[in-house]
């Protein structure tokens, strides 16, 4: 049988993408990783479907280069509105489920804007915080973050007690005058991605937060380019958050199965 897929990535974070709407591909562990493989496959850190869906324009599935279903994935929600735009599966207005529920997405140009679902119950560690935005993430701030293993003491702190058993993604966040810099270190994909969106609205609500800014609106710079999260703060819940930043079609293909 005959796949054919997209190649995607948001700031640098990329994905395959398959429209799935007819279950013609059968979700399989070891398969994904290979797919995901950058020497054995067609290389990503994941993996989206495009599911059928009653009450949205789609579903999304989302699965990590490690071939397991993951958390919510903010850059792969910007692809995969992109991609349904670009295939008519949806307007440039979205509305897609995912594993946390609906989001919505607006499509301008190369620019997609998403919904994140509220986020409260922020907790404060000794030298961290930890914020779930879909996606359950450590953000730590740091003067270099260039000067940092990432890999090294991502993997730490991953694997850490106070995390288990399913761990968490890490966040080392670099402050400047006017954004942040953030180097994430992704559960499931098991090493330093490019950006990661969840991870970068976490980031951007802890700046806040922490009172290192006062806007509610913050540009994030990252090693694969460059995204913006804004919010609103009621009652200690973050509402009204938007992820943007840029979702490029990067190549299409086939794959025999």
């Amino acid at each position: 049988m005959t796949i054919f897929f997209n190649k995607y990535h948001g700031a640098g974070n990329d994905f395959i993408i398959i429209d799935n709407r007819n279950d013609i591909f059968i979700p399989d562990n070891k398969f994904i990783e290979k797919l995901c493989n950058r020497r054995l496959g067609i290389g990503a850190d994941g993996l989206i479907l495009i599911c059928a869906d009653s009450d949205s324009d789609f579903e999304m599935k989302y699965y990590n280069s490690d071939g397991y279903e993951g958390s919510m994935c903010g850059n792969g929600g910007r692809c995969a509105a992109a991609f349904a735009y670009k295939n008519n599966i949806a307007g440039n207005v979205v509305k897609f489920r995912a594993i946390d529920g609906f989001h919505n997405a607006t499509i301008d140009g190369k620019i997609v804007t998403l919904s994140i679902n509220n986020v409260s119950n922020i907790k404060k560690g000794d030298d961290y915080y930890f914020i779930n935005t879909g996606s359950p993430h450590y953000v730590a701030f740091m003067p270099d973050i260039d000067a940092i293993d990432v890999n090294k003491e991502g993997m730490r702190i991953r694997n850490s007690p106070d995390f288990s058993p399913d761990g968490i993604n890490v966040n080392f966040v670099e402050l400047a005058q006017n954004h942040i810099y953030v180097r994430t270190y992704e559960r499931g994909v098991e090493a330093e991605t490019l950006s990661c969106g969840t991870g970068a609205t976490a980031s951007a609500i802890a700046a806040v937060v922490s009172g290192h800014f006062d806007s509610k609106k913050i540009d994030v710079k990252t090693k694969g380019g460059n995204l913006s999260v804004s919010f609103d703060i009621k009652n200690e819940t973050i509402k009204n958050i938007f992820l943007s930043g840029p979702a490029t079609f990067v190549f299409e293909g086939k794959i025999e199965i």
